[in-house]
């Protein structure tokens, strides 16, 4: 059974940090790109980041430059999004998706549209509050 599974999330104060990982079972990541989304309460769900097959390309929305960074280890078949400096507004359900592309590349577009992607994990809750 081809899964993503997140993990990572919590409570934090302004100004935290949190480390979430997505990691894959029943298939390899190696030839996947991976987007990170979130979705707060009311709202649609938003791209946040995605990386290329490789790593060597990634993508960030305007919300996380400077902030957030996304990175793999294709070893252990799993996604990291590094999530500093975080903030109220930050707060949301976080989700890995994957999608199968043949250029090792990430594109704004592909970073902020869900629908370009094939599996997704069940998420996982990022709360930032004092």
């Amino acid at each position: 059974q081809l899964q993503l599974v997140e993990s990572g999330g919590g409570l934090v104060q302004p100004g935290g940090s949190l480390r979430l990982s997505c990691t894959a079972s029943g298939f390899t990541l190696d030839y996947y790109a991976i987007g990170w989304f979130r979705q707060a309460p009311g709202k649609e769900r938003e791209g946040v980041s995605c990386i290329s097959s490789s790593g060597g390309s990634t993508n960030y929305a305007d919300s996380v430059k400077g902030r957030f960074t996304i990175s793999r280890d294709n070893a252990k078949n799993t996604v990291y999004l590094q999530m500093n400096s975080l903030k109220p507004e930050d707060t949301a359900v976080y989700y890995c998706a994957a999608v199968n592309i043949q250029m090792d590349l990430t594109t704004p577009y592909l970073c902020s549209t869900p629908n370009e992607y094939d599996y997704w994990g069940q998420g996982t809750q990022v709360t930032v509050s004092s």
